[in-house]
């Protein structure tokens, strides 16, 4: 099945989504509006903030350098790196609605001197080679049917020796996952791969593979606890309601089990430029 830029940007818009997150802080008090305020609201990757953190730690970026977000939503990822780690970042999406929502957001955290957004197709990227000290990826490459294209675009913007740490959601070896899920409300645009093809579709682009971790266990243990506490009432569900439209339940309920019985892997993968 071929790529629909169009039918997977239609799946995640949302109307004014920046707007419905700044009125909620606002009305909750959350203080004053950064990375850490927003991670709640802007990190609907699988255990949030917390693999963020640890996708960065693995990765080394440090101050100064110039890394790209392919896929980077609403900026939630884009802003803790600018953040933490004083890179200047350039976050691509697909989507017209989380491009808008995360100009404002980092505009609204003071951030958009290090970050910038474009709307782009990872597939074709407006950049010359070897434009960025390295790059990262988490949870986009779901709606990507074209994987040694993908892979091979990013490492054509990769300076040589440059890393890129990728944080993915993979077909398990358990039956196919049950539907819908947060990227796809039915499978005509989820292409999911084996977490062995995804390695090497990695490896041949240039992309060396210098550490690997399968993360499906913490993300299962993560979607269970996520499920009782919205079941319970003690979640706040404002973020996951807005992200993921009216059957969000349901979305959690089925990556719960898509985690537990391996319907889905989980892997965090530490790659260099060749």
């Amino acid at each position: 099945m071929g790529h629909d830029p169009d039918k997977v940007a239609a799946h995640y818009d949302r109307e004014d989504i920046a707007g419905a997150i700044l009125a909620e802080l606002a009305r909750t008090g959350a203080g004053p509006i950064d990375s850490e305020t927003l991670a709640p609201y802007d990190e609907f990757h699988i255990r949030g903030r917390e693999a963020t953190a640890e996708l960065l730690s693995a990765a080394g970026f440090t101050s100064g350098m110039a890394v790209l977000d392919v896929g980077c939503g609403i900026g939630g990822p884009a802003r803790f790196l600018a953040e933490s780690a004083g890179c200047r970042v350039t976050g691509i999406d697909i989507t017209p609605a989380f491009c808008q929502a995360a100009e404002r957001l980092t505009a609204a955290a003071g951030l958009d001197d290090r970050v910038a957004i474009r709307r782009a197709d990872a597939l074709a990227m407006p950049f010359q080679n070897a434009a960025f000290d390295g790059a990262w990826m988490l949870h986009a490459a779901m709606n990507i049917p074209d994987k040694p294209g993908l892979y091979g675009e990013i490492a054509r913007v990769l300076k040589p020796g440059a890393v890129f740490a990728a944080y993915e959601i993979h077909a398990g070896a358990g039956p196919g996952p049950l539907y819908p899920t947060p990227w796809a409300e039915e499978p005509s645009i989820s292409h999911l791969v084996r977490p062995e093809d995804w390695r090497g579709a990695l490896e041949a682009a240039g992309l060396a593979v210098e550490s690997w971790r399968d993360l499906t266990a913490p993300g299962a243990a993560w979607f269970a606890a996520s499920q009782e506490r919205i079941e319970s009432g003690a979640a706040n569900t404002f973020g996951p309601r807005l992200i993921m439209g009216a059957n969000f339940r349901d979305k959690v309920a089925n990556m719960a089990r898509n985690t537990a019985e391996g319907r889905v892997a989980v892997v965090e993968a530490i790659c260099r430029r060749r």
